[in-house]
């Protein structure tokens, strides 16, 4: 634990060092910027991203250095003299990598999401350019309940206010309501109504009514009408959860990019056992040229972990595809890889 302690401590400072050379220049140029504030809403929360995502390599490699000082000073020849078993060896690894976990786990879970929020709402108000494009929604729909749609040509989110807006109700396939507006507008509570006309259908007849203005609310907010995959990294996880169900609700059609962010959070903890045991099979036999060839090794193999890792997520967020299975195939894979090598060191 200590070693791994130690490396984290490194790789955090590396992270930062190349992050301030990157910026510093954006940070200069808001006067009214201050130290603490840069080190406060945005080092702070940097910290503590980059630590929970360094956690597994720094296990790794901690792993790798201390079981290959073991084998160095042949200790673990001395273990395997004493009749003790591989599997019985591997005890003391699991039960640092199970603290690990739990820590990674509550982390990714709880701490992350809140930290990664105040994180991007610095970097959206000093360090990035908002595009315009980035402010509007085209031809948007949404299911409220199980009768009710809503529809909308276009909204600015940065204003605040959309054209074209219509909702409807249905009786199984039968419209009975619908309500259009020329333009509608968010007032922080209650939504404004302009050029408004209204529809109510009954058996034998329709009455419709219509206006220059109206005041009203609905079952939805201008936030439901931002569906971007960033917004899941700032959602504890029982909020993200709920926010999926809603959605589904409503009938939003892609929420692949949500479903992997949720579940990534519990499968890259749980590598930590599928690294642990890799890295003491693979520094566990003592090597010509020591620590150094198995370093190498590991880290080969982390990296290809890594790629692996990311290719799944980019395949699990496309329309269609098991978001599920493909944010856990690389840990089904390196796991098989993982038992194999157990195997033949049992040996």
């Amino acid at each position: 634990m200590t070693t791994f302690l130690f490396t984290l401590l490194i790789l955090i400072p590396i992270a930062v060092a190349i992050d301030i050379s990157e910026k510093i220049d954006k940070f200069l140029r808001h006067e009214t910027l201050t130290l603490f504030e840069i080190v406060n809403d945005y080092y702070k929360n940097f910290i503590i991203y980059y630590a929970n995502t360094f956690m597994p390599l720094a296990l790794f490699i901690a792993v790798i250095v201390f079981t290959s000082r073991l084998a160095n000073n042949t200790e673990i020849v001395a273990i395997n003299s004493s009749q003790i078993s591989f599997t019985r060896f591997l005890y003391p690894y699991f039960i640092g990598a199970t603290i690990v976990t739990i820590m990674a786990l509550y982390m990714n879970h709880y701490i992350v999401p809140a930290s990664s929020k105040t994180r991007k709402s610095f970097e959206n108000t000093y360090l990035k350019k908002k595009r315009y494009q980035d402010q509007m929604i085209n031809d948007f729909s949404l299911q409220l309940n199980d009768s009710t749609y809503m529809f909308l040509q276009t909204y600015d989110l940065k204003r605040n206010s959309g054209h074209q807006f219509s909702t409807e109700m249905y009786d199984g396939l039968k419209l009975k309501y619908k309500l259009i507006a020329d333009r509608i507008t968010w007032n922080d509570s209650t939504f404004t109504l302009l050029n408004w006309k209204e529809r109510k259908i009954f058996k034998d007849r329709d009455s419709i009514f219509s206006g220059n203005k109206m005041d009203t609310t609905f079952a939805f907010t201008p936030k439901d009408f931002n569906y971007k995959s960033a917004l899941a990294q700032e959602m504890p996880s029982p909020e993200l959860s709920d926010f999926i169900k809603l959605s589904r609700k409503r009938g939003v059609k892609n929420l692949n990019a949500y479903l992997v962010e949720l579940y990534k959070r519990t499968s890259l903890p749980l590598a930590s056992y599928i690294l642990t045991l890799i890295a003491v099979v693979l520094a566990h036999r003592k090597r010509r040229g020591g620590i150094g060839v198995n370093l190498a090794l590991g880290i080969a193999i982390m990296f290809v972990y890594v790629f692996f890792l990311k290719v799944a997520e980019v395949l699990g967020a496309v329309a269609g595809a098991n978001s599920l299975l493909n944010v856990w195939m690389p840990n089904f894979v390196f796991g098989t890889y993982a038992v194999y090598l157990y195997i033949n060191a049992r040996k």
